[in-house]
């Protein structure tokens, strides 16, 4: 599998059939998956904590780091997956929608290069 071949759909399947064998649903609800979405993104945090810009991304390529964060991001994916699997959301029209928004507090004109706020551009 990869990004350019797999559907978002076949992902979603995939996941929620793992957890459906295991009988995890009951532990799925929202709570739990947010909390666990954050738990794992904390992981992923931990392995750039204390470095540079440059370091992370001088680390975020190296051959002994790859690995973990792959796994740590996976995670955080596969638990947002099941998050919108619980609740019914429509992942590829709720990140449209958010795009759009963005794309209305962030013009081009006035983000471009700028790390501020919507509310202070």
């Amino acid at each position: 599998m990869n990004d350019s071949e797999t559907c978002l759909q076949e992902l979603k399947d995939r996941a929620l059939a793992f957890t459906k064998e295991r009988d995890w649903e009951q532990f799925h609800s929202p709570k739990n998956l947010s909390m666990a979405i954050s738990a794992e993104a904390a992981e992923l945090m931990e392995h750039f904590l204390w470095q540079s810009p440059e370091q992370s991304r001088e680390d975020a390529q190296s051959a002994k780091l790859r690995a973990k964060i792959e796994e740590e991001l996976s995670d955080i994916f596969i638990f947002a997956i099941q998050f919108a699997n619980m609740t019914g959301i429509d992942i590829s029209a709720a990140i449209e929608a958010k795009m759009k928004r963005n794309g209305e507090k962030y013009p081009v004109e006035k983000a471009k290069g700028r790390s501020d706020k919507y509310t202070d551009l």
